[in-house]
């Protein structure tokens, strides 16, 4: 039966863990591989890990730490980060990571979906979305939303479907780290444009913000970074996740029988 995937999304700056808000003002809040280690015992649905540093620096995905962790990590891997040719990405895949994640090249060479599809199969290839409101709607942004672009959000979210993108993830600029919601109005307008698996990311502060998604949208991806790793108004830091139980009401309660599954 199709479900709702529920994932935790770490960023890695200069090899640490950190949150940021509306892609600014990284805060450290703990070693990744340990991270890793308390979702392996909460048995999270699956885990995305962006090395934020990677394209914006011009280098290249540090093998060593993603060997790592995904040595240690139980469930299906996503990573994303500096990955630029099919080489670096069939090394990655070779670390036992189950997605590679991809966003400005992408956008710069539009071709390199297809032929990493075609190399691994589209369900390994997911495109990320960088998306901010502007005063003309919805822009894409590469390079941690310091270069916008000119593209159409609904062409190019259907322009990497043909091209074989598995998974679209859009990330919402304006909601990251805020903890007050999804932006349902972007993530509406992306799923009724496309018909492969569709992660939102960006905003969720509580349980009650993945269930509003799931009411709405039925099957999809809600992804988080700060509801797992934060807790409270203070925002102190604790990595958590719902125990299955809980997972599993939050689920049933929201999930509508009327809702066709993605």
């Amino acid at each position: 039966m199709l479900r709702p995937r529920i994932t935790p999304c770490l960023l890695i700056k200069n090899k640490g863990l950190v949150k940021t808000v509306n892609f600014k003002d990284p805060k450290y809040v703990g070693d990744p591989i340990n991270a890793v280690r308390i979702f392996n015992e909460k048995e999270v649905d699956e885990l995305i890990v962006l090395d934020i540093d990677a394209t914006q620096q011009g280098r290249e995905p540090d093998y060593v730490m993603i060997e790592r962790l995904a040595a240690e990590c139980r469930m299906p891997l996503c990573y994303g980060g500096g990955v630029r040719t099919i080489n670096q990405a069939m090394r990655i895949f070779a670390l036992g990571v189950e997605k590679i994640a991809i966003s400005t090249i992408a956008i710069e060479r539009p071709e390199f979906v297809a032929e990493l599809a075609e190399r691994v199969g589209r369900q390994s290839v997911v495109v990320v979305l960088d998306v901010k409101r502007t005063a003309r709607g919805y822009h894409i942004f590469m390079h941690n939303s310091t270069k916008t672009t000119d593209l159409d959000l609904v062409e190019f979210s259907q322009r990497m479907q043909g091209l074989g993108a598995g998974e679209i993830v859009v990330n919402s600029i304006d909601h990251d780290g805020v903890m007050k919601g999804y932006d349902l109005p972007l993530i509406r307008l992306i799923r009724q444009s496309i018909s492969v698996p569709l992660t939102a990311l960006g905003g969720a502060g509580k349980l009650e913000h993945i269930g509003s998604l799931i009411r709405e949208f039925g099957i999809i991806g809600a992804a988080a970074g700060s509801l797992f790793v934060f807790k409270g108004i203070y925002r102190a830091v604790l990595i958590n996740y719902p125990v299955p139980a809980d997972k599993d009401t939050l689920v049933s309660e929201n999930l509508l029988p009327t809702l066709n599954p993605q």
